[in-house]
C-alpha cells in the first residue's frame, strides 16, 4: 500500500515539475496581425447601468405579463361557464355551504377541508337576484369595501 503512494506522489510530483518547466519557456511570437485583440473590460459604471437596465428590464416584463393574464381572465364571458356558483355561506371556519348552478339545475352541496358531499338536489331552482351572486370570495369584497372601491367600478 505505501509502495502505492510514493509511485503516485513521484507520478504528481513529475506532471507538476513538466507543466512549471512548460509554463517558464517562452513561446514564439505570433504576428501582431494573427493575434486577437484583448478584450478591455468595461468600466464599472457602464457595467451598473447595464445590469440595472437588465432588471428593469425584468421587471417590467413581470407586470406586463400581470397585467396582459389579468386582461385574459377578464375577457372570458360569464354566460360561457355551465357551472356556476350561485350563493356560499361559511358554516364554520373552514366549512362551506355553496348552492351551484349546473345547467337549469341547483344542487346545495357541503364543503370541508376533507369533503365535498351533495346535501340536496333543488325540486325547482331558487331564485335568487343578479345583485346578491358574489363572484369574489367574502375576504376580498370586504378588503376591497375597506379599501373604498366599489365592485361596480372594476366592471
Amino acid at each position: 500500500m505505501k509502495g502505492t503512494m510514493r509511485a503516485v506522489m513521484a507520478l504528481a510530483v513529475l506532471l507538476a515539475s513538466e507543466l512549471a518547466i512548460a509554463a517558464a519557456t517562452p513561446t514564439p511570437a505570433t504576428p501582431a496581425s494573427a493575434a486577437a485583440p484583448a478584450a478591455t473590460p468595461g468600466s464599472l459604471g457602464a457595467q451598473l447601468g447595464q445590469m440595472v437596465f437588465g432588471l428593469l428590464l425584468v421587471v417590467g416584463l413581470i407586470f406586463f405579463l400581470a397585467w396582459a393574464l389579468r386582461r385574459m381572465q377578464g375577457a372570458t364571458p360569464k354566460g360561457g361557464q355551465v357551472i356556476e356558483i350561485v350563493g356560499s355561506r361559511a358554516i364554520g371556519p373552514r366549512d362551506r355551504l355553496l348552492l351551484v348552478q349546473v345547467g337549469k339545475e341547483q344542487i346545495l352541496i357541503g364543503h370541508t377541508p376533507g369533503s365535498i358531499e351533495t346535501l340536496h338536489v333543488m325540486a325547482e331552482p331558487v331564485d335568487v337576484p343578479a345583485s346578491a351572486r358574489q363572484a369574489t370570495p367574502e375576504f376580498a369584497q370586504r378588503l376591497m369595501e375597506l379599501m373604498g372601491k366599489d365592485q361596480k367600478d372594476k366592471k
